[in-house]
């Protein structure tokens, strides 16, 4: 069964989309490629000192989206941040298909709602190429994340890359498929 998101994707948001750029080809229509989840923990991991923290922040990040995440590692020492080469960061997952549609519903429907005085998430925060990329600053907005077991509050990037050539396609994109974008 197609995630609720797709389904909606496909009957409403194509066809709107075609409409507005006049696309003749339904292939022309930009869709959503793939959804990067980034947890980076520099700072608070005192430089890979406190390993425990990064492997905490990678199994939220499981939990979340239902996908085991990967350990990023530094890929050069940097001695003024006391980092050293290959230490642990961060944690990253990418989404694709079903999981990615069934993420991004509960994002959109469930966890955004969540945050405190929530007014919508920034219109200015597409990259020129059709790309939005949207910080959170606490990981237990998501209902999966049991807040009693969390130690410290760790904050993410979610990066949506779509197929859209120009942030103006891509605006509409995401706002027909829900994303409370403000009107800035």
């Amino acid at each position: 069964m197609p995630a609720r998101l797709k389904t909606h994707y496909l009957k409403k948001v194509v066809p709107l989309l075609m409409e507005k750029f006049n696309y003749k080809n339904i292939m022309q229509v930009p869709k959503i490629h793939k959804i990067v989840l980034n947890m980076g923990l520099g700072k608070l991991s005192e430089a890979g000192k406190d390993y425990k923290l990064i492997e905490d922040a990678a199994g939220e990040l499981t939990l979340i989206v239902g996908q085991k995440s990967v350990i990023t590692r530094a890929k050069n020492s940097i001695a003024g941040f006391k980092l050293r080469e290959k230490s642990a960061v961060g944690c990253m997952v990418t989404l694709r298909g079903a999981r990615m549609y069934e993420f991004l519903d509960r994002l959109i429907s469930i966890a955004l709602p969540r945050v405190r005085d929530f007014r919508g998430t920034s219109a200015k925060a597409f990259d020129g190429n059709g790309n939005y990329t949207l910080g959170l600053r606490d990981q237990t907005i998501f209902p999966e994340i049991d807040y009693n077991k969390v130690e410290k509050t760790k904050g993410m990037n979610i990066s949506i890359i779509t197929t859209a050539s120009t942030d103006e396609q891509a605006k509409e994109l995401l706002m027909g498929m829900g994303m409370p974008l403000t009107k800035q």
